[in-house]
């Protein structure tokens, strides 16, 4: 019998709950899933402003909504618990406290644990999705900084600063708590093991305290660093005119001025290889977590973004293939074109008499989302809404997914992350391209957005 090629679907526990372990295990089925990934966490409907707002907002530019309803519901605001009971012996060695258990958890986390045996049992293999730096009650001394020392603002990803002994000790903690209640994953998924770049300033992440001691001690020069990249900081917010982005606009000669920059500025280069070696050392410390509590065999599969974003936030897929069996660089092709709208904002805020049309096609060069780029405003791209596609042709989809491989090397698997979010043909597109391409397989994120259409569309693809 011939093997099946690796497909994994994300599930939040909201859907097994509203949709019971084995509803959710057949549509596993009808789609020809080999893995499920999970949160330990359990949910129900909550007033509005109280909790978490489902779909995420993606800091109030998402319009997302969810093709299978959850209480009824396309979008609702939800309250959360931990799935299990946290074991606070296990987290005297730093200042964050476990998650909390609360009566959701006494009356429905057991359905977690129910799933985890269910997708054993039906031949699946089990992750558990998680922050691999993101502790309950971020400290402000944990926040990445800026180069001037401030806070990032309007972040989309409240992640912590990856050099932070307390985020460390938190994750050692953390890991050794869910490996004890759930001792049958498969593995874990860690997400965001880097600094997410969704926003201008989270590209410029971090400086703060803990990074500047742990790079001295590992002889950067941080004093030039932190000058350099400040300086290019401060370029972008009061000092950058149109000559500056002609050259960034134009898909060739950009390439040269990216490199011809670099060499420029080798603060900034050095910059890039610190966050890289600081992503790495993070993912040393999941994996040395995990053998520490008996888990040596359990596998390690990062989510992380895709080049060129990787430049900025510092996920460096060969170092990865040290620690990790797998990585899952995202498809989130809705964000990518987001992005441009952030970063072009901001930069059109803060310096005056900039030509729109050169900013979107610069920055559209810079994150490689085209090949014939001829966008006239920031707008031509955006979050797209539920129905409309997503403006990322398949070319540099697929240019991302073989730069991937051909740095992660031979030692590690890697599955694009595809999220469903958007209208069938247009997701069907997106998961037909990972299918035809190199890639060692695929995750969908997720479950909520594959309506019974997409299911269909998945097992005729991916089978």
């Amino acid at each position: 019998m011939t093997e099946r090629r690796f497909l994994g679907i994300t599930v939040l526990g909201d859907y097994v709950l509203n949709e019971g372990v084995e509803g959710v295990l057949a549509n596993m089925e009808k789609c020809g899933a080999t893995a499920v990934a999970c949160n330990p966490t359990v949910t129900a409907p909550a007033a509005e402003g109280e909790g978490s707002f489902q779909p995420p907002d993606d800091a109030g530019s998402s319009p997302r909504l969810f093709d299978r309803p959850l209480w009824g519901r396309r979008s609702l605001w939800v309250r959360s618990g931990a799935s299990y009971e946290p074991n606070a012996s296990f987290y005297q060695d730093t200042p964050y406290s476990p998650r909390r258990a609360n009566d959701l958890t006494a009356e429905h986390g057991h359905i977690i644990g129910d799933f985890v045996r269910g997708a054993r049992a039906a031949g699946l293999e089990i992750y558990l999705q998680v922050g691999a730096a993101q502790p309950s009650g971020l400290m402000e001394d944990d926040v990445p900084r800026l180069p001037n020392g401030s806070l990032p603002q309007n972040r989309m990803a409240n992640t912590a600063s990856l050099a932070s002994p307390s985020v460390r000790s938190y994750v050692r903690a953390y890991v050794r708590d869910l490996l004890e209640a759930y001792p049958d994953v498969t593995g874990f998924r860690p997400d965001w093991p880097e600094y997410p770049c969704y926003k201008l300033d989270e590209a410029f992440q971090d400086f703060g305290p803990h990074v500047e001691r742990w790079a001295e001690e590992r002889g950067f020069d941080f004093a030039r660093i932190k000058g350099e990249v400040g300086a290019l900081y401060e370029l972008l917010h009061g000092g950058l005119r149109n000559e500056h982005l002609a050259d960034w606009a134009s898909p060739e000669r950009g390439r040269f001025s990216l490199l011809n920059a670099l060499r420029a500025y080798p603060g900034v280069a050095e910059w890039l290889r610190l966050k890289a070696e600081l992503s790495v050392d993070l993912l040393a410390e999941w994996r040395a977590a995990l053998t520490a509590c008996g888990g040596e065999d359990k596998k390690l599969s990062a989510n992380a973004f895709m080049p060129p974003f990787t430049l900025f936030t510092g996920f460096d897929f060969a170092g990865a293939a040290r620690h990790c069996s797998a990585a899952s660089p995202k498809l989130y092709t809705m964000h990518w074109s987001a992005m441009v709208e952030f970063w072009g904002a901001v930069l059109m805020q803060h310096n005056s008499g900039l030509d729109e049309a050169l900013v979107t096609r610069a920055l559209a060069q810079l994150l490689d989302l085209g090949d014939d780029i001829d966008a006239e405003k920031l707008s031509d791209y955006g979050y797209p809404e539920p129905h409309e596609p997503h403006p990322i042709p398949d070319a540099p989809q697929l240019r991302k997914i073989a730069q991937v491989k051909a740095a992660a090397g031979a030692g590690m698997a890697v599955t694009p992350l595809v999220h469903g979010y958007g209208p069938t043909d247009d997701f069907a597109r997106r998961l037909q391209l990972v299918a035809d391409s190199e890639a060692d397989g695929v995750w969908i994120n997720r479950y909520g957005y594959l309506g019974d259409d997409k299911i269909e569309a998945i097992g005729r693809i991916w089978r």
